[in-house]
């Protein structure tokens, strides 16, 4: 059984398989198949195998004995091993500081394998591979579902800096406890006993027990150890953009042997991450969520040996016409590859109202997803577009909101929108569908608590008290940063192949490659590239086809 059947069976029988998936018992063949990449090691009871915080951490399997893992350095106990019984998750495979410690609870007999050797099994192995890796992931998603374990982020519900922290640790798969300081007072006087002002806030208390204030994305991954350093070496290409044009690419490119390293600015997934579920993804029948896809993605390109940066802000490429480029990362030395892809994605534009940017994490959200749920939670909220994603969100929103205003620019819904989704919205009791309407004005003291819609046709308006609003419209490249030496159309999209010759930008001799840029070697694919369908498929699809492109290239 795969993981993606457990949505198949009923409520218990799915969490009794999802628990023997993540907790699986290995078989003694599959024991002895793991001793030759590790050293038995004994450990007498109360002793650490490691600590929360801890990098680089092994996976142990239990061969004696019983070791339990605890929240943190020495918090509540939320499992245990027994013999035949294996350790961690995702973090054994990546090497970041892990958020949990291991302790033996009785003598122990351990079978010690680095992460390094775990990676290699799971790439040359498939069978036993299969088996460690579906547990890593079933782990990290339990921990992430649990909101029990992981850094302590300590802040306000009107907070834009809490509401980044919390969305940039989603992103990057570290599950985190969130303290709300407007509903737990008790907060407050603890943080004043730490000598935490209120300026101070948002806090995260790390796992090893560090407490960072107000930290930038930046400062929180270098705290936590998510940022590993970059090789310093020629890489075979470099991709900008961890959306699923880029994920497709890198999962490609180091299946097939190329040296690849991925950076993106906030975290795996892109526009598509913020997507509360993707229905119409071929080869899930039940759909799954763009953070779940993302998830796996990196999983898949890690496996084979890619390498990812986050966060990274690529701010220049160089561009040469005879082969060669360094790609500048803003506080890092430039990484030099022979080629670039560029998956830099796009955003959903901004209402053109006044006070947007003052409301902007205190009740205008641009993703969808568990973080902006529960801000908004037994409230009247509204969404802003026509496309899947707005319909997702409006059906994702209706399970926990009282009332779901779906806003649409257009007089048809089904103009833009899968038909699927339309008929869900239009059959649901708790979403009211608005036609020929946008918002026109915003309301609130310290967060948003009404705004007024207005008919495009009529002028007829309506003020409706709303805790949130889900801006999910259009979509603006992210492009602004490339070099001139990069052509792009009048919107910022970067042209590509056939496009250059007709606009006579192509320089060279030879005809460009199709999602070639104006610079040799460099590709450009998915959301951010002149007329590719906005669609996580084509995404994909594009990804995986810019890898062929670059082997052409580096053949010539």
């Amino acid at each position: 059984m795969s993981t993606d059947d457990l949505s198949l069976l009923s409520d218990k029988t799915a969490k009794d398989a999802r628990h023997a998936m993540a907790f699986p018992n290995l078989t003694q063949p599959q024991i002895d198949a793991l001793r030759p990449f590790g050293r038995e090691i004994h450990l007498e009871e109360g002793q650490f195998a490691w600590t929360a915080g801890d990098p680089n951490v092994c996976m142990f399997v239990v061969l004696a004995g019983e070791m339990k893992i605890h929240v943190g350095k020495a918090g509540d106990v939320i499992t245990s091993h027994g013999e035949g019984s294996f350790s961690g998750d995702i973090d054994v495979m990546t090497g970041r500081p892990t958020i949990v410690s291991g302790v033996a609870g009785t003598k122990l007999k351990l079978l010690e394998v680095p992460g390094e050797c775990v990676r290699n099994i799971v790439a040359e192995q498939p069978a036993l591979g299969e088996v460690i890796l579906r547990a890593f992931l079933l782990r990290r998603n339990m921990l992430q579902e649990s909101s029990s374990a992981g850094p302590l982020v300590v802040g306000s519900r009107f907070s834009p800096a809490t509401l980044r922290i919390r969305e940039f640790l989603a992103r990057n798969r570290y599950p985190h406890v969130w303290e709300d300081v407007e509903e737990n007072p008790d907060t407050t006087q603890v943080l004043e006993e730490f000598h935490v002002t209120p300026q101070d806030i948002p806090v995260v208390i790390l796992p090893n027990g560090d407490l960072v204030k107000s930290p930038s994305n930046a400062e929180l991954a270098e705290a936590l150890g998510i940022n590993r350093p970059i090789e310093s070496k020629l890489h075979d290409v470099v991709i900008v953009g961890a959306g699923p044009a880029g994920l497709a690419a890198s999962v490609y490119a180091a299946s097939e042997g190329l040296s690849t390293l991925l950076v993106d600015t906030n975290g795996a997934g892109g526009q598509a991450g913020t997507s509360s579920r993707i229905e119409n993804y071929m080869g899930f029948p039940t759909g799954l969520s763009g953070q779940d896809l993302a998830d796996r993605a990196v999983a898949q390109a890690e496996r084979f040996g890619a390498q990812m940066i986050v966060p990274a802000l690529v701010t220049d490429i160089t561009c040469s016409q005879h082969g060669g480029h360094d790609v500048m990362i803003e506080g890092r030395d430039p990484v030099s590859t022979r080629c670039v892809i560029l998956a830099p994605g796009a955003s959903y534009r901004k209402l053109d109202v006044d006070d947007q940017t003052r409301f902007e994490g205190r009740g205008i959200f641009y993703a969808c997803t568990n973080v902006e749920r529960i801000l908004c939670r037994d409230d009247t909220v509204a969404v802003v577009g026509a496309g899947n994603s707005a319909g997702q969100a409006a059906v994702f929103m209706s399970d926990h909101a009282r009332r779901v205003l779906l806003v649409v620019r257009g007089d048809d819904l089904r103009k833009t929108m899968s038909s699927y989704l339309a008929q869900r919205i239009e059959h649901s009791d708790k979403i009211t569908v608005i036609l020929n309407a946008e918002i026109c004005s915003l309301e609130g003291q310290d967060a948003l608590e009404s705004a007024t819609i207005v008919d495009r046709k009529t002028g007829r308006s309506i003020r409706e008290e709303l805790s949130g609003i889900f801006v999910m419209i259009g979509a603006v490249p992210h492009t602004s940063w490339l070099p001139d030496a990069i052509e792009r159309d009048e919107k910022g999209f970067i042209l590509t192949g056939p496009a250059l010759v007709q606009k006579g930008l192509w320089k060279l001799n030879r005809p460009p490659l199709f999602l070639e840029t104006s610079c040799p070697g460099v590709f450009a694919v998915g959301d951010a590239r002149a007329n590719s369908v906005k669609r996580v498929a084509s995404a994909v699809g594009e990804g995986s086809m810019s890898v062929a492109f670059v082997h052409e290239y580096l053949a010539m």
